[in-house]
């Protein structure tokens, strides 16, 4: 595991080069959208339409801001979880999505698709979204005012931290992890 600083959009090569267990800090320009969001771009998509983002090499941080404190860009900032959006990922990396950030477990299929791309899925600490705040630097809809605070927004973010739960090779911290404390405890009884 190393601590290390990425530039966003990702390139394949940046990608590759990040570990399941990896800490990250992420600088430049990420796209939110949950639920809703992620629906109305399944939609768009299914009647061969255009998204309303590039989506190529970009990074979509599964995240809903509350109200933006005044002096500030947004409110708290924290990660949902990641599962409510599988049904919709695969289709998305396979377009060139290069990451996610979000919290929770994913699909097998989603794995596959990081695999199949030479993605990324991390992990930003729920409950932090306060903090997670500090380190985005503005904040703008871009697409789907309508579905507050589910709109699809660019942010800014310098040095936001992460952890890389599934990397390219399909790796999985969650699994991982798992079992080395399962052996821990199991050499502890």
């Amino acid at each position: 595991m190393m601590d290390k600083r990425i530039r966003v959009p990702i390139d394949k090569e940046v990608a590759k080069s990040l570990r399941a267990g990896d800490y990250v800090y992420i600088t430049g320009t990420i796209y939110t959208a949950r639920d809703a969001a992620h629906k109305r771009m399944d939609e768009i998509l299914r009647q061969n339409g255009e998204l309303p983002i590039n989506i190529k090499g970009q990074l979509i941080y599964y995240m809903g801001p509350s109200p933006a404190r005044e002096g500030r860009p947004i409110g708290s900032a924290g990660p949902t979880t990641a599962s409510r959006m599988d049904k919709y990922t695969p289709r998305l990396l396979d377009l060139g999505m290069a990451a996610m950030i979000g919290k929770g477990k994913r699909s097998p299929e989603v794995v596959d698709a990081v695999v199949r791309n030479g993605a990324v899925y991390f992990a930003a600490v729920g409950g932090a979204g306060a903090l997670l705040s500090k380190c985005i630097t503005s904040s703008e809809v871009v697409a789907y005012d309508d579905l507050g605070t589910e709109a699809i927004r660019r942010l800014t973010v310098e040095n936001f931290p992460a952890v890389v739960v599934i990397d390219s090779e399909g790796n999985n911290l969650y699994e991982t992890a798992a079992e080395k404390y399962r052996k821990t405890e199991e050499n502890r009884i």
